[in-house]
């Protein structure tokens, strides 16, 4: 698929708001880790807010009219797209209500508070799940019809998360000790899912212009895929990338967003100083190798439809 800068951009960017929101309110609301204080809480779920609503409207980039984003309502049933959608807006009263419960009375907000964000978490949760689930329902991709992308959708938003939640925690100046526990464990776990699902496109498997065709006994060759050139849905479904440059892309994806970061993190919690500088680093890092990852995400993806344009398989 034509890799689209705008969702891109949407995915990586709002994934990691609801990632910091819903990591920011689990430690505040079980208590886990150090305590954190009014304005570290605010901090954070405030830059998560300022990330959501960035990334959503980004999300309307691509579209030949946005004044038509209404639509994307209207289908819930029947369409990922849709249920994203409504779970998006559903989100934004339930985690401002615990906004202003953190506002109002710091880390031990009264239960009714309390509950709005454990609603909200549960639903930041399940908004990222439904982004994954748009790409993961169709079967005419087969390098997106696979439970490994919602599961890569969750874990990048979370590990993101967590990166920007260490930052702010290193700016005012907090025990960084579990929170880098927290964020390296992400790492490391979402690195490993990733690695997963690199392996797993790589085989050659799914549909093939034989299957296509029904006729399996031999090699089916086109002798006339119908133009001499790329069109429309060659160019849009089916993005060519030079194998050596996919290799040298995805060796950015795990350096600039796992192994990098994570390097940086370690350093933070055993610097006497500029423990926030580092953990900057760690957070633009991370996002510039997410960003790669989401580009490979759709320029690796083939239409089953090339097949009838020259492809054996997608």
């Amino acid at each position: 698929m034509h890799p689209a800068l705008s969702v891109i951009f949407f995915t990586v960017v709002s994934g990691a708001g609801f990632g910091l929101y819903s990591l920011t309110a689990i430690l505040q609301l079980f208590r886990l880790g150090p305590a954190m204080d009014r304005s570290e809480l605010l901090s954070a779920l405030i830059t998560a807010f300022v990330l959501i609503v960035a990334g959503l409207i980004s999300s309307t980039g691509h579209l030949a009219n946005p004044k038509n984003a209404w639509r994307s309502f209207m289908r819930v049933k029947t369409s990922w797209l849709s249920r994203e959608a409504v779970l998006a807006v559903i989100f934004f009263p339930f985690a401002l209500l615990y906004l202003l419960g953190v506002y109002l009375y710091g880390a031990h907000v009264p239960v009714f508070f309390g509950l709005m964000g454990v609603i909200a978490i549960v639903l930041g949760f399940m908004t990222v799940f439904a982004t994954g689930m748009i790409y993961a329902c169709l079967k005419t991709m087969r390098q997106w019809n696979t439970p490994l992308v919602p599961a890569n959708y969750l874990l990048m938003g979370l590990t993101l998360g967590a990166l920007f939640h260490l930052a702010i925690e290193a700016y005012y100046g907090a025990n960084l000790q579990f929170i880098i526990g927290v964020a390296g464990t992400a790492l490391v776990m979402t690195g490993v899912m990733k690695g997963i699902y690199y392996f797993w496109i790589a085989k050659t498997s799914g549909p093939s212009i034989n299957t296509a065709t029904t006729f399996t006994r031999a090699t089916v060759r086109l002798l006339d895929v119908g133009h001499t050139a790329g069109t429309f849905l060659t160019e849009e479904f089916g993005y060519r990338v030079e194998p050596g440059r996919l290799k040298l892309l995805k060796t950015a994806v795990f350096a600039l967003g796992f192994i990098l970061p994570l390097i940086l993190i370690v350093v933070a919690g055993a610097a006497d100083g500029g423990a926030f500088a580092l953990t900057v680093f760690a957070v633009l890092s991370s996002l510039a190798g997410k960003g790669v990852e989401r580009w490979l995400f759709f320029a690796e993806a083939r239409h089953v439809v090339n097949l009838y344009h020259g492809a054996q398989h997608t």
